[in-house]
Formats: C-alpha cells, sequence, structure tokens
C-alpha cells in the first residue's frame, strides 16, 4: 500500500512534467516493492522524458524480466534501443509487444520506424564507402530523428561535415558528445580532424593521441595523427631548406609533403604557394605561376597565392602588365 502511494505520487509529478520528482517517488515505490514490474516501467518513462535512456532501457528491461506480458515494458525497451541507435534489438522489442498485442497501433508504427533507421544506416554505409559526404549526412540527419541519443550516428554526421569543410557544425557535435563524455575516443578524432583540415596541425596531433589514448586501435586517429606529423615534419623541413637557400631540397620536401594527404585542402595550398616561391627563385616563373594556381583551386581565399601569382605574371609577361 506504501509503496502504491509512492507510485500515484510519482504519477501526479509525471502529469505536472515534474520529471525529477516523479523520479524520487518512482524509485521509493520500487525500494518498497523491488518486484513489481509498471512501478520500473513507470521509473524508465521518465527516465526517457529526461533524456537518460541508458538508465531507461535498464529499468525498462528489469520491468520485462519481472513480466514478459508487460506490453508497455517491452515498448520503453524498444524505444531506449532506438533512441540509442540500436535499431535491430529496438525491433525485437517491438516484435514481442506485437506477438502480445498484434493490433498496438504505438508498437507497429516504432518497428516502421525501426527499420527505416536500418535502411538509413545502409544507404549511409555504402555512400560514406562512395565519398558521397552529403548523402550520408542526409540520412544520418534523418536516422536522428528517431534515434536522438545516438553517438555512432552524430559522430559519423560530424565526420562527413568535416569532410565537406564544414567545421564549424563539426565541431559543434563532437564537442556536445565530449560535454557528456569526454572520453569517447570518436568525437575527439572528430575534433582534432578539423583541426587538421584547418592547417591547425599541432593542435590535431595532441586530439589525435589523446583519442589514441583511450583506444588504442583506432585505426583513423592513428592514420590521421601519422599524415599530420609527417606533414608537419616535411613542411618544416621544406621552410628550414628555403631560408638556408638551398631551394632545390626546398621543392623535393614540399613536393613529398603535396603527396602525404591530398584531402587537407588548407595545408596543400600553402604548400603550393611556398613550392611556387621556391619555382620563382629558381626562375622558373611559368611552374611558379602554375603552383599559385593550384593553391588558389585548393582554396579560393587564400589571398597570398593571388597576389604573389600576380606578380609573377608581371614579371613573365611584361605586355599583360601594361
Amino acid at each position: 500500500r506504501e509503496a502504491e502511494t509512492f507510485k500515484e505520487q510519482g504519477n501526479a509529478y509525471y502529469a505536472k512534467k515534474d520529471y525529477n520528482e516523479a523520479y524520487n517517488y518512482y524509485t521509493k515505490a520500487i525500494d518498497m516493492c523491488p518486484k513489481n514490474a509498471s512501478y520500473y516501467g513507470n521509473r524508465a518513462a521518465t527516465l526517457m522524458m529526461l533524456g537518460r535512456f541508458r538508465e531507461a532501457l535498464g529499468d525498462a528491461q528489469q520491468s520485462v524480466r519481472l513480466d514478459d506480458s508487460f506490453v508497455r515494458g517491452h515498448l520503453r525497451e524498444g524505444k531506449c534501443h532506438l533512441s540509442l541507435g540500436n535499431a535491430m534489438a529496438a525491433c525485437r522489442s517491438f516484435q514481442r509487444a506485437l506477438e502480445l498485442d498484434h493490433k498496438n497501433a504505438q508498437a507497429q508504427q516504432e518497428f516502421k520506424n525501426a527499420n527505416a533507421v536500418m535502411e538509413y544506416e545502409k544507404i549511409a554505409e555504402t555512400d560514406f564507402e562512395k565519398r558521397d559526404f552529403r548523402k550520408v549526412v542526409f540520412c544520418m540527419d534523418r536516422a536522428l530523428e528517431f534515434a536522438p541519443a545516438c553517438h555512432r550516428f552524430k559522430i559519423l554526421k560530424a565526420e562527413c561535415l568535416a569532410m565537406l569543410g564544414r567545421y564549424p557544425e563539426a565541431q559543434s557535435v563532437a564537442s556536445d558528445i565530449l560535454r557528456m563524455d569526454s572520453t569517447n575516443a570518436d568525437a575527439l578524432y572528430v575534433r582534432g580532424l578539423c583541426l587538421y583540415y584547418e592547417d591547425c596541425i599541432e593542435k590535431a596531433v595532441q586530439f589525435f593521441v589523446q583519442a589514441l589514448r583511450m583506444a588504442p586501435d583506432h585505426e583513423k586517429a592513428c592514420i590521421a595523427c601519422r599524415n599530420a606529423k609527417a606533414l608537419k615534419a616535411k613542411k618544416e623541413d621544406g621552410n628550414k631548406a628555403f631560408k638556408e637557400g638551398n631551394y632545390k631540397l626546398a621543392y623535393e620536401l614540399y613536393t613529398e609533403a603535396l603527396g602525404i594527404d591530398p584531402n587537407n585542402i588548407k595545408t596543400n595550398a600553402k604548400l603550393y604557394c611556398n613550392r611556387g616561391t621556391v619555382n620563382s627563385k629558381l626562375r622558373k616563373l611559368d611552374d611558379a605561376i602554375e603552383d599559385c594556381t593550384n593553391a588558389v583551386k585548393l582554396d579560393d581565399t587564400y589571398i597570398k597565392a593571388y597576389l604573389r601569382r600576380a606578380q609573377w605574371w608581371d614579371c613573365s609577361s611584361p605586355r599583360l602588365s601594361l
């Protein structure tokens, strides 16, 4: 009787959308009567409203362990699985709910939603291999409508945003995850990737190293870290050779650096511009102009490359400067 009183008080707070108080009273009911499936089901519903889906999943699973015929328990378990991005497990829960109540409209709709998420995952996987990153972002946005707490979908979206050059958006997604889980290796990798592509290589390496500390087998972080260190070293060696007047060596080093990672557009634009300067010193003005043209093709906001190209155009074609 006392447990029922706590449950009713929890229901009253739930109806008023005071989910924290509802959670407290459902917990009191569970403490008084830990074998009641509906109490766990109620607390699961409250935790879902608070966005605490992992905890809610535990309560929903406990409710159906206590009573396998508890339809709402199976529905809540499925909803938690789906919100966390495990669409296959969600389908199993919704199927069980439909076995118990084949006319249940919510179970029918949620089952469709879970299948839609699996389809979006499948399409996204194929499109990622094709490097169609815009399509992957679209699929992840659709999937996240049903799975708002899925870090995996968010990370994949963020990685694709980084590959599309939409760095602030990618950083924002990764930072949101790191606020909730500072040890998330995938989010650390994406943060590093954004910095790497923005030519902040030293900071990028720090994030890649941190990601590898959390997950030593993180293949993408390992490759990115290796590329970042190699790029930094080659660029610095090229700069040193240039300052020492060893233009032939500087040219070779910048060329080697350009072969490390074709996806790093900003760094490669600077390398082309640097190599163009080397070519001008070697009196190869046509090659210098071509390098600066390649630089602005990669980064059309790169003013230094435009200015140097114009300068060398003037030198190589006096009549064009009239």
